[in-house]
């Protein structure tokens, strides 16, 4: 297995795109964000579609999300990936690894020519995200329930280091049902842990149906507060509301954003479609996909 690295000019124009962004206009950025999401979106199609293995509904949902983060919010720096000062970010959702994937091959962690060798022998693209194989995974998830409490982990030795660094955790809203994630923000409650950060992709579909029919999640946002978290109830796909969501906390507790999204989002034959959980586009399909993106 080849290790890899960074790649020079993608991390450069990333940097230059952030510092740009950083003392733009939101018409600016919302513009770059855009793009580049659509750039992500193919690049998940046609992973999945060569790979021929995938979680393709959820990768487009949680598109928008991952964008903001990568592109606007997160303090990274793809040439120094493990830069003491950087924010922490955990997919707990860890199947959609081909998101996180495409998102940090944009950004110059490493380069998109990888994208093709998803699931492939020796690949370091796993089904799953690894942090001894990818630059910018900082915990190996997939297991559902588990990124929250690395989260909350994170989050607590910022505190105890005295750390600005910032914790962004995403999570489906299926993971939603596992109890040690309600264990989690419980703790994190109790710490007052405001430089942590919940994202729940909340596009009301898991494997085989949807959440309420499989183990009701409303009121999510009553039962959030409830557990002591600052509750922020979104478009999950308005890039506005999704860079104003991820502000710091203002009532000195934990973030949670629910983000509102649409599972396939940007495909018409994916779009809210229970059976693309796990199901992979034909050739043909993947034809019709990126000219939908385009």
């Amino acid at each position: 297995m080849a290790l890899l690295h960074a790649d020079p000019d993608r991390a450069s124009a990333y940097l230059a795109l952030r510092s740009e962004l950083d003392s733009g206009t939101a018409e600016r950025r919302d513009a770059v964000l855009a793009d580049r999401a659509r750039e992500t979106r193919r690049a998940i199609v046609r992973t999945i579609g060569e790979a021929g293995q995938g979680h393709i509904g959820g990768d487009l949902s949680v598109t928008d999300i991952l964008t903001t983060l990568f592109t606007a919010v997160l303090k990274l720096d793809p040439t120094n990936p493990g830069w003491a000062g950087r924010d922490r970010f955990v997919l707990s959702k860890g199947h959609c690894a081909v998101a996180l994937y495409s998102t940090l091959a944009h950004c110059g962690f490493f380069s998109a020519d990888e994208l093709p060798t998803f699931m492939k022998p020796l690949s370091a693209l796993n089904g799953h995200p690894n942090r001894n194989k990818v630059p910018g995974v900082e915990t190996n998830t997939g297991p559902l329930g588990h990124g929250l409490p690395v989260a909350v982990g994170a989050a607590i030795a910022a505190r105890l280091t005295k750390s600005a660094t910032r914790v962004f955790v995403v999570l489906g809203d299926g993971e939603m049902q596992e109890g040690s994630n309600w264990e989690a923000m419980m703790s994190a409650a109790h710490y007052g842990l405001d430089n942590l950060t919940i994202i729940v992709d909340r596009n009301r579909l898991q494997q085989g149906a949807r959440t309420e029919d499989t183990n009701g999640l409303d009121p999510l946002d009553e039962k959030l507060e409830a557990f002591g978290l600052e509750v922020r109830m979104i478009d999950g796909h308005d890039y506005e509301a999704l860079f104003a969501a991820f502000a710091p906390s203002t009532t000195g507790r934990p973030v949670a954003v629910i983000a509102n999204t649409i599972k396939g989002k940007g495909v018409s034959f994916i779009e809210d479609r229970v059976e693309w959980h796990h199901k992979v586009p034909s050739a043909e399909q993947v034809e019709i996909a990126l000219k939908e993106l385009a």
